[in-house]
């Protein structure tokens, strides 16, 4: 028998609806208990929210905004969040690419996070996968100069198609010397991710940085349509951007970034986005 929903917040209550948010802004979302300019994280998908909380509590002074699609999720850390004295999160309900694309201007975010997102196996469902060319590039066009987008996979066909996806875009570089890290040291390691570590799943974690604008020749900054199109480049099958293959990599994060933070919502089971 599965245990009800509680619905009442017994505490301030931080979530926010999209009409809410473009009424106030963000900075105006974040205020009086931040004032701008904002440092503003945004963690897609954030599902039970442990990296939510965990960085939240150690970075009073930095803005959070958490997107969730799934409404019980948001429901439950808005309950978290309210039993704390945490004043700078805020909760949106919606999904990350229409936040992305309607409620973040360009230059306003530091850091984006997308760990374990569902990587719809079937050739059929690629689609629907929530890292692609166009999502990457509004991403990369929100993020202030050296801004950071970190995501995480622990399937090893969907993180070559991250790699591939985020290696052609024009405004990021990768901030690794290998195309991702099988383990990031001293970050908060979830239950979810010490379960599947404890099944023997390699994990991929990847860091891109936001290139300086004024680094960028004019071809290839955004175009009008806010959508970068990379030149086509062509590699072996199975290859890594960043050479190699899908094997083990040593190295660390510049500017001592945690590149797996949070993890997203439930799919069929599974925590994903």
């Amino acid at each position: 028998m599965s245990r009800r929903l509680r619905y009442d917040i017994p505490g301030e209550d931080w979530r926010r609806s999209h009409s809410s948010i473009v009424e106030s802004g963000i900075e105006g979302m974040f205020a009086p208990e931040l004032e701008p300019p904002l440092s503003l994280v945004v963690e897609i998908g954030f599902c039970r929210g442990e990296f939510l909380m965990d960085m939240a509590r150690r970075h009073p002074k930095r803005a959070f905004l958490g997107v969730e699609i799934s409404f019980k999720r948001v429901l439950k850390m808005a309950r978290r969040f309210a039993l704390t004295d945490l004043e700078n999160v805020r909760l949106v309900e919606a999904d990350g690419e229409g936040v992305v694309a309607s409620l973040l201007g360009d230059a306003t975010v530091e850091e984006f996070w997308i760990n374990f997102p569902d990587p719809w196996p079937k050739a059929r469902h690629a689609g629907r996968r929530i890292v692609q060319s166009r999502f990457v590039s509004q991403m990369a066009s929100r993020l202030v100069d050296g801004g950071v987008v970190q995501i995480a996979s622990d399937d090893a066909i969907y993180a070559s198609h991250i790699d591939e996806i985020l290696s052609g875009e024009p405004l990021l570089r990768n901030a690794f010397d290998a195309p991702f890290l099988p383990r990031v040291p001293g970050r908060l390691e979830t239950d979810y991710e010490s379960a599947w570590r404890a099944e023997g799943r390699p994990l991929h974690f990847f860091c891109y940085e936001r290139l300086p604008r004024s680094s960028l020749e004019p071809s290839r900054t955004l175009p009008a349509s806010g959508v970068a199109v990379p030149p086509a480049r062509l590699r072996p099958r199975g290859a890594l951007a960043g050479g190699g293959s899908l094997g083990t990599a040593q190295t660390v994060c510049p500017r001592g970034l945690v590149c797996c933070l949070g993890l997203s919502r439930v799919l069929s089971g599974h925590p994903r986005v």
